[in-house]
């Protein structure tokens, strides 16, 4: 089922929706969005910078997690490992990012994600997250 990043993050993600991340499915422990990857998103080599590869797969992971917590609104990262395979896609292309939970404890959603470019997988990686039930959680743990 495709969702807006609306309907899918509580009060919205800017960074997402400024990107033009799409939600192409999610629940049951998995979840799948896509990019069209823009000029600006290049690097110096023309192809997409690592860094928003591991964004893709950072949310996809998160938001697996999330699908298998019923009250949750969040996710945070408590780590991550990337494995870039292959430049990921020029601009023009369009990358799926796929993320899956593996495990689960009382706590701890232990998640993997793999990053394509049609056939081609160009980066994995896995990551733990905590889910949380406020959306909110994180602004009283920045510095005033």
């Amino acid at each position: 089922m495709r969702a807006s990043i609306e309907d899918v993050f509580p009060g919205g993600n800017p960074y997402l929706s400024f990107l033009g991340a799409e939600v192409v499915s999610y629940g049951d422990g998995q979840s799948t969005m896509s990019l069209l990857l823009r000029p600006e998103f290049m690097n110096s080599w023309q192809v997409l910078q690592g860094g928003l590869s591991m964004t893709l797969m950072d949310v996809v992971m998160g938001l697996a997690a999330r699908t298998l917590s019923q009250d949750a609104t969040s996710s945070v990262t408590v780590d991550m490992q990337t494995h870039f395979l292959l430049p990921a896609g020029r601009s023009g292309d369009t990358v799926v990012a796929k993320g899956a939970v593996y495990h689960r404890s009382s706590t701890m959603y232990f998640c993997e994600a793999t990053l394509w470019n049609g056939e081609k997988l160009v980066a994995k990686a896995t990551g733990n997250f905590k889910t949380i039930k406020r959306n909110d959680a994180a602004r009283h743990l920045l510095p005033k």
